[in-house]
């Protein structure tokens, strides 16, 4: 049903602003802890289908990151034209902050450019690119490998199908790649994010996680069950950089 009006939409050269509010796989928050989960869920749909159109038509698909950049992106894209998506997680996340541990990245000063990637932190052993509720998970896990000795740097994706030239060529230069996120594997960011590197002729070692598995919705155990901890993207992380 969604696939159809989406198609109507785009035909017909409406504007609309859309939010799926429980994309991902994290924890929801329910008033009560006792109530079941949501049984067997949504994880496999291919939630950057709803960039459907052909190539002479564009939608713009968002992941903020935190609450912070919720606000910036509803604000700086609302009354842009066109077929605009924001995603959010169905869980409570932190702040990201910046690598001083107290300041809000997406804080005081902070606007928030469409198309736009940003970087978290600077690396050369190479980098790590994530987005949404993900991307304090592989923050945690950035700097678990920094503080190993490990340089490893950080990209937030918020605009998930817009390929930003410039940080592309960045991270493509660099030793390897990995794409972080809580998407399907087989048709989520990850899927695309390599031929664009390709495409480019950019050749780091390139890795991607995202869900794998079936399972019941609203509950926090899916981010482990997953593999997708801080501890299973560490791995991953000294994986490509040997």
């Amino acid at each position: 049903m969604v696939i159809s009006e989406v198609t109507m939409a785009r035909l017909n050269n409406c504007n609309v602003l859309c939010h799926f509010s429980h994309s991902g796989v994290d924890e929801m928050v329910r008033l009560d802890p006792l109530l079941p989960a949501d049984n067997t869920c949504h994880f496999g749909l291919n939630s950057l289908f709803a960039d459907n159109g052909l190539s002479d038509t564009h939608s713009f698909l968002y992941f903020p990151a935190d609450a912070l950049q919720m606000t910036a992106v509803v604000q700086r894209v609302f009354f842009d034209r066109g077929l605009r998506f924001v995603f959010s997680t169905r869980s409570k996340v932190p702040y990201i902050l910046k690598e001083d541990g107290k300041t809000k990245f997406f804080g005081d000063g902070y606007e928030f450019v469409p198309g736009k990637d940003e970087t978290i932190v600077d690396g050369k052993a190479g980098y790590v690119v994530s987005f949404g509720e993900m991307l304090y998970r592989a923050w945690d896990a950035v700097l678990r490998c920094r503080e190993l000795g490990l340089d490893v740097g950080l990209i937030n994706k918020p605009s998930l199908n817009v390929v930003d030239e410039q940080t592309l060529k960045k991270v493509g230069a660099s030793p390897f790649v990995l794409v972080v996120e809580s998407f399907n594997q087989k048709t989520g960011l990850g899927s695309k994010f390599g031929t664009w590197l390709l495409e480019r002729q950019l050749t780091p070692r390139y890795g991607y996680m995202g869900t794998t598995r079936e399972g019941s919705g609203g509950l926090w155990e899916q981010i482990p069950h997953q593999s997708l901890d801080p501890q299973a993207i560490v791995l991953k992380i000294k994986q490509l950089s040997q």
